[in-house]
């Protein structure tokens, strides 16, 4: 039995059914439900936009150090060098590090990367008359460009492309949380974890070098660096939530501009307005729509109590629906204006990879129009992905 405030609503990260179309499900959560209790699987929900923010910007109560991922949050807290799964000060200290390797001047060389590697990608479908959008494209742009980011050897791209890969793999049942996902993360980390190594002597100004040379000095005058498993833990978070992130980013492109062959048009001939399109598409459909957050105090909201040792999910791709906050919230609209979305988290965990995001975004559509201006999904082929805190396409084949 599932109770809920004054509403017979039901929600789970895990059905995939209500996952095909939540909208209509969250719509009733944020008017009948803002403070949602989900009695089977033990955890509270906050749908509406503003809750969602405000819960975001209060670290010390809605904590993320006991897992953000449901199915993996427990009593104890994780531990370990995740960055995701720290609260002030550990996580102040250690975005403090990681933010060094994220310099304006890196950032700015990646553009032209960015584009050659997409340029490439999608040159080799010319003339092919169909590929896969996301299996040929979306998810091979932004594993080759963080691997480029890194600084991985040529020569060991193609496997670190595999063993992403893997790291993402379903097993039905049990989702993400399995052994082969689980193998593939050791190896990574394990190769990662060497080349940390070896920059340590031998830095070569790629991002690993920069991460085992970063230094702050803390408010005691402390100088302090990252370990190196440290410094492991952040390139693994790099490669794991850029690649899925942006993936699912295009996997909704090719499927919305599909649907919406006017806006694809303007976008096609004008590519200045790509960046806000993103940002809508980033609201519209959310890659990554549920986070979780543990309670550290008791909390009353909309005549609610929320108990201390609550699980809370936050559900950003509700709030990208939200009609307080977002005018006519289900209509997809290029030219939207916008000031903010929650897409990227909010507050001191906002994504410290959207800027890369944003730039493999914006040039991955915009090379992709300059070729093929426009497609056709086969949506009887295309194939959902689907886990608690993830939700898209994992192929979207396409006649151009």
């Amino acid at each position: 039995m599932t109770s809920t405030t004054a509403s017979d609503v039901y929600w789970d990260p895990f059905d995939t059914e209500i996952d095909a179309n939540p909208y209509e499900v969250w719509r009733r959560m944020r008017d009948e439900a803002p403070v949602y209790r989900n009695d089977r699987f033990d955890f509270y929900a906050l749908s509406r936009f503003d809750d969602v923010k405000t819960a975001s910007t209060q670290p010390k109560l809605f904590s993320s150090a006991h897992g953000t991922v449901l199915e993996i949050m427990a009593e104890q807290p994780m531990g370990g060098g995740q960055m995701i799964f720290m609260d002030p000060p550990d996580h102040t200290r250690m975005r403090s590090l990681v933010s060094r390797a994220f310099t304006p001047r890196r950032m700015a060389e990646l553009e032209d990367r960015v584009r050659e590697i997409a340029a490439g990608l999608l040159d080799a479908q010319a003339g092919s008359g169909s590929f896969d959008f996301v299996q040929d494209y979306g998810a091979l742009l932004p594993s080759m460009v963080i691997s480029s980011l890194l600084g991985v050897a040529d020569a060991d791209r193609a496997h670190v492309h595999h063993l992403i890969d893997t790291i993402f793999h379903i097993e039905p049942g049990v989702g993400m949380i399995n052994d082969v996902a689980f193998t593939a993360r050791i190896e990574l980390y394990e190769y990662l974890h060497d080349q940390m190594e070896q920059r340590l002597s031998r830095p070569v100004g790629d991002m690993l070098s920069d991460l085992v040379v970063a230094e702050i000095t803390d408010d005691e005058g402390v100088t302090r660096q990252l370990t190196t498993a440290q410094a492991t833990e952040f390139a693994l978070l790099l490669v794991s939530a850029g690649t899925e992130t942006v993936a699912r980013l295009l996997g909704w492109t090719a499927i919305l501009l599909d649907q919406h062959p006017d806006q694809r048009a303007e976008l096609a001939a004008d590519p200045s307005l790509v960046p806000n399109a993103v940002e809508e598409l980033l609201r519209y459909e959310a890659p990554s729509p549920v986070q979780g957050r543990w309670l550290t105090e008791e909390v009353e909201l909309h005549g609610q109590t929320l108990p201390v040792d609550a699980k809370v999910l936050l559900l950003t791709g509700s709030a990208g629906r939200d009609e307080r906050k977002y005018p006519e919230a289900d209509r997809f609209d290029i030219h939207r204006s916008f000031d903010t979305h929650v897409s990227f988290g909010y507050g001191i965990h906002f994504c410290l990879g959207a800027a890369l995001a944003r730039t493999e975004g914006r040039i991955g559509i915009e090379e992709a129009l300059r070729r093929f201006p426009e497609w056709t999904v086969d949506h009887d082929a295309a194939v959902r992905l689907h886990t608690s805190t993830v939700r898209g396409w994992s192929q979207v084949p396409v006649t151009v």
